[in-house]
């Protein structure tokens, strides 16, 4: 490592030259086009011929693009605790269940990766739907008297995308729980702490490194889901994704879009930084 990082064998100076090929394809794929967005969301018109900021002005001052942000937040957030809840109790089965079963788990794990979302998504209107396996199950077991809408309401884009983000947390949070020394969670036990205390004092805060990765990638895959947005939520509701495509494609008012592309950009990084926060006041509270 350190030799890699001399310059034409000139101990102490770095060869930044190394860098360059990562740097160049930063600089094209991500500066380059940020800047470009930037600099369309500056005109104050459709046709880009005046600069101003009217296009901020319009989507900040409206109360509807607001409580886009909102909901899209809110949706990232709900993904972020169904799969939380969801996938601590499938990592602790993994963990104290045998080699064999653990392989027949992570075989289910990994399965739905191997499948497209477009076709995961479709898979869920089926399921979702008024004569779905979801309804028929409910009113065979008498828990309702009508079938439920789940298709084009929040409740059913939440059940979908925890399915589909599902193993985006469950592969971090193993990694860490493998980790994890049995001996600690033990020895709470033979002090008499309860499963639950030994859950949140021991083995909680041991797997957060874990959690916290998952939720990042749940959280951002989530509030960017465009296919299952659309498709699942439909025309009743309306995330960011949709509106920078509603914009862009349809609309064909650039400036507005790239507004609404920048304030999802910025979105998603106050959430990742909120949990990275999160983390760090965890572990030094």
């Amino acid at each position: 490592m350190a030799g890699a990082a001399v310059a034409g064998g000139t101990e102490g100076k770095v060869d930044w030259r190394l860098a360059a090929p990562l740097g160049l394809t930063y600089l094209a794929f991500f500066a380059a086009p940020f800047a470009i967005l930037l600099g369309i969301s500056f005109y104050a018109d459709a046709e880009q011929t005046r600069l101003g900021l009217d296009s901020w002005t319009k989507f900040y001052g409206d109360a509807f693009y607001l409580k886009v942000i909102v909901d899209t937040l809110k949706l990232g957030v709900f993904a972020v605790t169904a799969t939380t809840l969801l996938a601590y109790p499938l990592a602790l089965l993994f963990r104290a269940v045998g080699p064999r079963a653990q392989r027949v788990l992570i075989f289910i794990i990994l399965m739905p990766l191997l499948t497209s979302v477009v076709i995961r998504t479709f898979a869920w209107i089926v399921i979702l739907a008024r004569e779905g396996v979801v309804n028929q199950t409910l009113l065979a077991l008498g828990v309702t008297a009508a079938p439920l809408n789940l298709l084009q309401t929040e409740l059913g884009l939440v059940i979908a995308l925890t399915q589909i983000e599902m193993p985006l947390m469950l592969l971090p949070l193993l990694t860490v729980m493998n980790q994890m020394d049995q001996n600690l969670v033990d020895a709470s036990r033979a002090l008499g702490a309860s499963k639950w205390r030994t859950f949140f004092r021991v083995i909680l805060p041991l797997t957060l490194p874990g959690w916290i990765a998952g939720a990042t990638l749940v959280f951002a895959s989530a509030t960017t889901a465009f296919i299952s947005q659309s498709v699942i939520g439909g025309a009743r509701l309306v995330y960011l994704p949709a509106l920078i495509w509603q914009q862009s494609m349809v609309v064909y008012n650039w400036p507005f879009a790239a507004v609404a592309s920048l304030t999802l950009l910025f979105t998603v990084l106050a959430g990742i930084m909120a949990l990275g926060w999160l983390g760090r006041f965890a572990r030094t509270g």
